[in-house]
């Protein structure tokens, strides 16, 4: 067993609720609506944190438009904060270099991560998952106890073919699934909401395609004001 394994409950005791937003495919929109539903939770006075463990392409910061300074050290890394939330990526560490992990390292790198964060009292911790299921979300999952999982998929078949192989999965593990959202709607196919209801799991909600997204990255008082976090912002009482 490792030892590192009950530091992570020790630093995550005080954190209410613990929501892993997670998807089988890249470029489906995972990072931008893990950065949007943290922001819209803190606009309503919750205490939240992001975690960002997507290690290979690490890109919240970018959208929060954090600052790559070295977090403080106090008994641990002190989550730093970004326009009101706490904080913690791996580019903290790295800053902008590649970080070539392989296999066992991915592992270790994701264990030590959570152990050695302080966030301290939370209402909510939103963690941006790798994408997939492979080790490094089974490493997760096995790390903390008490995660729900947000599922992303787009309209796209190969897409759902991919999110519903991973719903099967953390159902097969007894894995809480919070519900799914579908991003980068375009037109009014209802294909992904009927597919979550197929398999049991609530739909909560599509987000249209928002072509002014990604000039909005960076800032997040603009980020927060496009019509892409205010359908998330409609999505959080579902979530909450």
């Amino acid at each position: 067993m490792d030892p590192r394994l009950s530091v992570i409950d020790e630093r995550l005791k005080e954190v209410k609720r613990i929501i892993a937003v997670s998807g089988c495919k890249g470029g489906i929109g995972k990072s931008v609506i893990s950065c949007a539903l943290t922001l819209q939770l803190s606009k309503l006075g919750y205490k939240v944190g992001l975690l960002d463990l997507d290690f290979f392409s690490p890109s919240d910061h970018i959208i929060l438009g954090a600052k790559l300074s070295f977090p403080e050290e106090e008994k641990g890394i002190v989550a730093p904060e970004v326009s009101g939330i706490k904080f913690m990526s791996i580019v903290y560490f790295i800053e902008n270099k590649p970080a070539p992990f392989r296999g066992i390292d991915v592992s270790n790198a994701i264990i030590e991560l959570l152990a050695i964060t302080l966030w301290n009292k939370l209402d909510f911790l939103v963690i941006d998952m790798p994408p997939g299921i492979g080790d490094a979300t089974l490493d997760t999952i096995r790390a903390i106890k008490r995660m729900g999982f947000l599922l992303i998929s787009t309209q796209s078949k190969l897409s759902w073919e991919s999110t519903k192989r991973m719903a099967k999965m953390l159902k097969e593990l007894n894995v809480p699934i919070i519900g799914i959202i579908e991003n980068m709607q375009k037109g009014s196919d209802s294909f992904i909401e009927k597919q979550a209801k197929l398999l049991g799991i609530r739909f909560l909600g599509s987000i249209e395609f928002d072509e002014k997204l990604e000039s909005k990255l960076g800032n997040t008082k603009s980020f927060s004001q496009t019509k892409f976090s205010k359908q998330i912002g409609k999505i959080v009482p579902n979530i909450c």
